[in-house]
């Protein structure tokens, strides 16, 4: 979960401008924290060189040094934020020798669904890339407003029902990180968790292949997928119906129905793990 040991360019340079933003800052609360500690001391009721001046009003030194700092600070950071927000545009794509992998992503209650339209299959709560190869994720939610993050990876987006929203990340190294949801979305929310694996090419083959022995996703099983539940273990998917993503996105499939009746415990009943393949 460390944002300071990024796994990506995009997490990097997140990371930089976190480190100078707060040095930037720095500039005017540790120079601050100092003086109140000096005029402290120095107007202390035992220091007879500390003059009291009961009619002191106005000094325009004092004035300059107080107004220019925090103006320059200000501008610094203007700066850095500017650069910063059309330099890591989450739309824009990433500079790489390899084509980008697309990921289409569904945030449902309460898990995650990954669909990789050119290999074909999908899978629930887990997310595999390969290293080195950027990622192109169009995001849509199949019920309420949720967000997608990363952390070592990258930008936080948010997702939307009817609507999609575009986020461009790459994995630079080896390695299983944490992804999550930070939007709260209802009753299953904390489990709305998961491994994201950047792994070697051949690897990246290897689950995709694994992938491809598990049952269709299409229309009737998105329909239980998209049922108020949480998962226990990732599930995968080893086909994808034609355009399923595009019909979430027109809302011509029907979204989830919801919580059922208040159980025993004044959760939903339908509200429990379920595994798969």
């Amino acid at each position: 979960m460390s944002l300071l040991n990024a796994k990506g360019p995009v997490g990097a340079d997140e990371a930089n401008i976190l480190v100078v933003a707060s040095i930037i800052m720095l500039a005017i609360i540790v120079p601050t924290m100092i003086v109140t500690l000096v005029f402290a001391w120095w107007f202390r009721a035992s220091n007879p060189r500390a003059h009291y001046r009961p009619d002191w009003a106005f000094s325009g030194k004092i004035e300059l040094v107080v107004w220019s700092v925090p103006f320059l600070t200000i501008v610094f950071l203007g700066g850095i934020a500017w650069i910063g927000a059309h330099r890591l545009d989450p739309a824009v794509p990433l500079e790489s020798d390899k084509p980008p992998l697309r990921v289409q992503v569904v945030s449902l209650d309460w898990k995650w669904l990954f669909i990789y339209p050119e290999q074909q299959v999908a899978s629930v709560n887990e997310l595999v890339v390969p290293v080195g190869t950027p990622v192109q994720f169009i995001l849509t939610s199949s019920s309420v407003w949720n967000s997608f993050f990363v952390p070592r990876l990258g930008s936080m987006i948010y997702t939307m029902r009817g609507m999609t929203s575009q986020l461009n990340l790459m994995g630079d190294q080896e390695a299983t990180l944490h992804g999550l949801s930070t939007h709260f979305s209802g009753d299953g929310f904390p489990h709305m968790q998961f491994p994201a694996r950047v792994v070697p090419d051949g690897a990246f083959t290897d689950w995709i292949q694994r992938a491809k022995g598990g049952p269709p996703l299409d229309t009737a099983a998105y329909g239980e997928l998209a049922k108020q539940s949480v998962v226990d273990m990732p599930v995968t998917y080893g086909s994808v119906e034609p355009d399923l993503f595009r019909r979430i996105v027109d809302q011509t499939i029907p979204k989830g129905p919801g919580p059922g009746r208040e159980g025993d415990n004044g959760a939903p009943p339908n509200v429990k793990p379920k595994g798969g393949s």
